[in-house]
């Protein structure tokens, strides 16, 4: 516990620091990191070969690979976020009232940002670049099935920030991998952390949930789902849903149950279901779909509806109409992002205002659900929360706000 309270500290210390940094110095991090990625590619690439070779679970290998392609999408991801203008101290709004008191809704940081996140170590690079550029500091905690990748990620980090004067503690990585800080984190540290932000399958989000006495942004799982009515361009339908599943089966935002109006089983159904085989994926399939193969898909149970298989397999039901569908969602949903594909107007209204996710789609693919593609730089993660930030969280969201009230004596009557 001494040596998270120490943390604690150092990150406390390092934001009241960072408050008196000026914005042109915290670009200037961001692009000297941006080259450290380029000079460093190989030994991140060897780092990470380590991880991969340790790694038990074969199903976040995906997640868990950097290669050179990879390592230039988070050097983009960097050089997005380094353009923005600071999001702190913009006035978001201004008014006046009869008593000539002026009051001011001004940005401000949060403060101390703790990430517990699993598998992919470009979280490290993301996280960090987007907590410093909101004026945060961050806590760390990756898993520990991408520790070397991570901590080489996170020690270039604090290089660029001690190269630059800037206290170096605006970025901690935890480097014990006892199980146990994390239960420490979540609920010894509520004096030194602002926000918690768990990014991680079932049993961290349980964990969080149990231990947690930080305020909490983050999403259970992304349990995704498209629905299919009868107005779909068949075209159009079959390339979503293949890229929605199959362009990278890992990432929270790929879609994971089907939905298929029955009036469009004979017109659609065949032909995406086919398109969805023959890559290689495994479908699951209701009855009235199964009827169309003869019996010859795995039947679903309803386990299916409430799995996030993050792998090559999406399930796959008949329903009656759009209510059906929002109906569907509603029940085994995860208030991620579910997307219509239709071109009647009504169909899509009903679909997007019915459900309750935080991203709502009409003719897009779910794997856009991603702070980058949102053009927010990059992400912290994908917030499910009622309340905000909801969706891609990014620098604006990063921030919190104050009000600024001035007079000239005003007094109350």
């Amino acid at each position: 516990m001494n040596y998270l309270k120490s943390i604690g500290t150092n990150a406390k210390k390092a934001f009241e620091d960072l408050k008196s940094v000026k914005h042109v110095k915290i670009k200037k991090v961001l692009e000297n990191y941006n080259q450290s990625l380029l000079k460093n590619t190989d030994k991140i690439i060897r780092e990470n070969l380590k991880d991969v070779k340790y790694v038990k679970r074969k199903n976040l290998v995906d997640r868990l690979i950097l290669n050179k392609k990879r390592i230039e999408g988070i050097r983009h991801s960097i050089n997005e976020i380094a353009k923005f203008k600071d999001p702190v101290g913009r006035v978001l709004e201004k008014w006046q009232r009869p008593n000539n008191l002026t009051i001011r809704k001004v940005t401000t940081p949060i403060g101390v940002i703790g990430v517990i996140y699993e598998s992919r170590p470009n979280v490290t690079a993301d996280v960090a670049a987007l907590c410093l550029k909101s004026g945060n500091c961050s806590i760390l905690r990756g898993g520990s099935e991408a520790f070397y990748s991570n901590k080489l990620l996170a020690d270039l980090f604090r290089d660029n920030l001690r190269k630059n004067n800037i206290n170096k503690n605006c970025v901690q990585f935890i480097e014990n991998k006892n199980r146990k800080i994390v239960d420490q984190l979540l609920s010894k540290m509520s004096e030194y952390i602002d926000v918690i932000v768990p990014r991680g399958g079932k049993g961290l989000v349980a964990k969080v949930q149990k231990f947690s006495n930080v305020h909490v942004i983050g999403h259970l799982e992304g349990l995704c789902h498209i629905y299919v009515d009868k107005t779909a361009n068949i075209k159009m339908a079959k390339d979503l849903i293949v890229n929605a599943k199959m362009r990278r089966t890992s990432i929270c935002g790929a879609v994971e149950t089907l939905l298929i109006e029955e009036k469009a089983l004979k017109s659609h159904a065949k032909e995406i279901i086919n398109a969805l085989i023959n890559l290689g994926c495994e479908v699951r399939a209701d009855k009235k779909v199964n009827n169309l193969f003869k019996g010859k898909l795995k039947k679903t149970t309803e386990k299916d509806w409430r799995t996030e298989y993050l792998d090559k397999i999406i399930s796959v039901k008949a329903v009656k109409n759009v209510y059906s569908a929002v109906e569907h969602i509603l029940k085994y949903g995860t208030m991620h992002t579910d997307s219509i594909i239709t071109n009647n107007k009504k169909n899509a209204k009903i679909f997007l205002d019915g459900v309750n996710s935080s991203i709502a789609m009409h003719n897009v693919s779910t794997q856009f659900a991603d702070g980058g593609e949102f053009g927010f730089g990059g992400e912290i993660g994908i917030s499910t929360n009622k309340l905000p930030p909801r969706g891609p969280v990014g620098i604006n969201q990063l921030t919190s706000y104050k009000y600024f009230v001035s007079g000239k004596g005003v007094v109350r009557p």
